[in-house]
């Protein structure tokens, strides 16, 4: 091994340096608060645990990004998380049951297998919030809410999102009677936005026209709120759990609206993001310039079945340092304080005036003998000095 290879992190894991990590910590406090003043209370999932409680019900994508090692306790696989909201479903139906609401929030690493993006990184910072108990559409508004106002905190000025609706492709999977495979060939399909796959796809294996018809106009309802207009025109005698989708997408478009008038609504009806996940409404937040999602979430009714108790859910995450990067530059704190070397009949007082300026709030940084002048110079901008007895401080010159 090199001296250079000691020092190689592994693609995708990156450490945050002091500059970024005092913004970042700065960043996720004030999102922690904004959460408490919502009434949301922060739970601290372990980072480890066993994978049969980890993964179950959780699908073969979180697997497939979960790290696992062997518990030399146990002898059993335990499983690194990658993602916290399970772990928080599981809090909800067994750590911490709750009748009626239960709104969690939570912050922590998590560790992905492969990084979700080609630049991606494989240990965000996650952030996130889970109303649980409530089926109501107002519980997926004051998520998608909360979820802008976590953005706004962030300093994100644009924000356009993306609103989708997961019962509109599974109701007409059903009335189109596909089984297991056609319904992944055709999720496949519109996951990848191949409207022309989709059209011939639908054409060999979808025997009622109407219902075909339905799912070959799919592709094409996306954009502003007139397509929502559009798509009730379009499925008119559709089943009613697709019309119940689309009367949800309406009034919380309204309610976007009313509350969040410079947010760009956009609405994506073949969206099937999370199908094997979410059961309903589904999200994501985007700025221009940055191709990924700032913030995405949904909602996923019946994840706490697999641990004895079925709640209605719905939620969202994001990546404490995508945020803190896309939302304002890092600033380096240069407003500390230097003290100086702590000897003589002085040191005593000297000592008493650091600890009073400390609690008050300020940085103050004390030199040392063999000095580290670089620190100071690029730390300190005032100056501790004893002035006619007092300990003052004043601007370094």
């Amino acid at each position: 091994m090199t001296q250079a290879d000691r020092w190689m992190l592994p693609d995708g894991i990156a450490e945050i340096l002091p500059a970024d990590a005092v913004q970042i910590e700065t960043l996720r406090r004030r999102l922690l608060d904004l959460y408490h003043s919502w009434g949301y209370e922060l739970v601290i999932p372990p980072m480890l645990e066993f994978t049969e409680s980890l993964l179950i019900g959780m699908g073969h994508d979180l697997d497939l990004s979960t790290f696992k090692v062997t518990d030399q306790l146990s002898g059993r696989t335990l499983g690194i998380r990658a993602d916290i909201t399970p772990q928080t479903a599981r809090i909800d139906a067994h750590s911490f049951p709750r009748a009626g609401a239960n709104r969690l929030c939570y912050a922590g690493h998590v560790l992905h297998t492969r990084p979700r993006t080609a630049m991606g990184s494989r240990a965000p910072i996650q952030i996130g919030a889970e109303l649980y108990g409530v089926e109501s559409l107002q519980a997926d508004i004051e998520v998608i809410s909360l979820m802008l106002e976590s953005l706004q905190v962030a300093g994100v000025e644009q924000i356009h999102l993306d609103l989708g609706h997961v019962a509109i492709y599974r109701s007409l999977a059903s009335a189109a009677g596909l089984d297991g495979e056609q319904r992944r060939e055709l999720f496949a399909l519109l996951q990848s936005k191949a409207s022309a796959d989709v059209q011939r796809w639908v054409s060999d294996n979808v025997a009622d026209p109407q219902v075909a018809a339905w799912l070959r106009a799919l592709p094409g309802l996306a954009g502003g709120c007139d397509c929502l207009a559009r798509a009730r025109d379009l499925m008119a005698g559709a089943p009613a759990e697709l019309q119940g989708a689309l009367a949800d997408l309406q009034q919380l478009a309204e309610s976007l609206a009313q509350r969040y008038p410079a947010v760009a609504l956009f609405f994506d009806l073949s969206e099937v993001r999370g199908y094997d996940y979410e059961t309903g409404l589904v999200f994501a937040a985007y700025t221009p310039g940055h191709g990924q999602a700032l913030a995405n979430g949904g909602r996923y009714n019946g994840i706490g079945a697999v641990f004895g108790r079925n709640r209605p859910a719905t939620g969202f995450s994001s990546d404490l340092v995508s945020l803190n990067t896309l939302g304002r530059p890092p600033e380096l704190e240069n407003n500390a304080v230097l003290a100086p070397l702590a000897e003589g009949p002085d040191g005593e007082s000297l000592w008493r005036a650091v600890e009073v300026l400390r609690g008050k709030g300020e940085v103050v940084i004390s030199a040392l003998p063999d000095g580290a002048e670089g620190e100071v110079q690029s730390r300190c901008n005032r100056e501790l000095v004893l002035d006619g007895g007092d300990w003052v401080v004043k601007p370094r010159g």
